[in-house]
């Protein structure tokens, strides 16, 4: 593992598998009475998030209070951001402070890279999502969920997605999941295949490992997964499509979608989802639906993130079952 985790594009296959691999191990600390590790004890996170967040900032410190580590959330509002202080600024008083890393969400896209290459601190920086660009950590999430869904978390270990053919849709132009997601499973073998109406594709999509397609009934019958993604209206300054409605009868998850679907395929949301717009009631409720569980998986990744980038060469989870706790 490399020192940050800013993009799912610096990932090679090992990496990946490696992270995936650990996320196992991590995920069965959560069956145990005491769901803690020692493994991180003395370290500080600091979670420095610039936009709003729930899933995502819980995730993390969830996954760094398993670990033991001491955890400080830093919120813009009502910080000395909000009285102009630079990004350099606020660095450079964590670094005082003695983070050893810095998970940080940021409105402008590069602010993750711009924090790690600097300089300005000697901790890891975690990316938690940048703007439009990236979301490795959510990646990530989305790939241990769909091995141990299509593959199985035993028989998965180790193993890639080769073979998997996984479909998303929605609003990719503003989507920093998705561009995570398309450079993550085509690493880990998966084919991808984009679908949006022409509006919410970007420029330059003909670069990225991936198909593209506007006709959603036509990719649904041999998907193994299909993430639908949240339309982003907070991001839009324009009409990208002509109504609500429409979108959902072009682009949206129904019952009826679903049942043309494989029948081991799965459904998967990265949330928040608008239900009635890019899914359903239905399919968001149905046993093939993985978004409670994505949400569950999310802590097991970053677990297994911090832990690598932060935990040195010990074994992340003991054979003996002991934690500092019942010591």
């Amino acid at each position: 593992m490399q020192r940050h985790l800013t993009s799912a594009a610096d990932l090679t296959r090992d990496d990946a598998v490696l992270i995936l691999d650990t996320a196992e191990e991590m995920a069965r600390v959560a069956d145990r009475p005491i769901k803690k590790l020692p493994t991180l004890r003395g370290r500080t996170v600091v979670n420095l998030f610039f936009e709003d967040s729930t899933r995502t900032r819980i995730s993390f410190e969830a996954a760094a209070k398993r670990l033991s580590a001491d955890v400080i959330n830093f919120s813009a509002k009502g910080s000395s951001v909000s009285k102009g202080e630079s990004l350099k600024d606020t660095a450079l008083t964590l670094e005082a402070m003695g983070a050893d890393a810095v998970v940080i969400r940021h409105h402008d896209s590069g602010a993750p890279h711009r924090l790690a290459t600097s300089g300005w601190i000697g901790g890891s920086v975690v990316n938690a999502g940048d703007g439009t660009h990236e979301h490795p950590t959510q990646a990530l999430l989305d790939a241990f969920t769909m091995r141990r869904r299509l593959v199985g978390p035993d028989v998965g270990m180790g193993r890639d997605l080769a073979g998997r053919r996984i479909t998303i849709v929605g609003d990719v132009l503003h989507s920093r999941v998705a561009r995570s997601n398309v450079h993550l499973l085509h690493t880990l073998g998966a084919e991808v295949t984009l679908v949006a109406p022409p509006t919410l594709v970007p420029i330059g999509v003909e670069t990225w490992p991936c198909e593209v397609s506007y006709d959603l009934d036509a990719v649904l019958p041999k998907s193994d997964a299909v993430m639908m993604l949240r339309v982003q209206r907070e991001r839009m300054n324009a009409a990208f499509f002509p109504t609500e409605r429409e979108y959902a009868r072009r682009y949206g998850l129904n019952g009826d979608r679903m049942a043309r679907m494989p029948e081991d395929a799965i459904v998967m949301h990265p949330g928040p989802m608008n239900r009635g717009m890019e899914i359903t009631a239905e399919v968001a409720d149905s046993p093939r639906c993985t978004a409670v569980e994505q949400v569950a998986n999310g802590v097991s990744i970053r677990m297994a993130v911090l832990y690598l980038l932060l935990g040195g060469s010990e074994p992340a989870v003991t054979t003996n079952h002991r934690t500092e706790e019942n010591k």
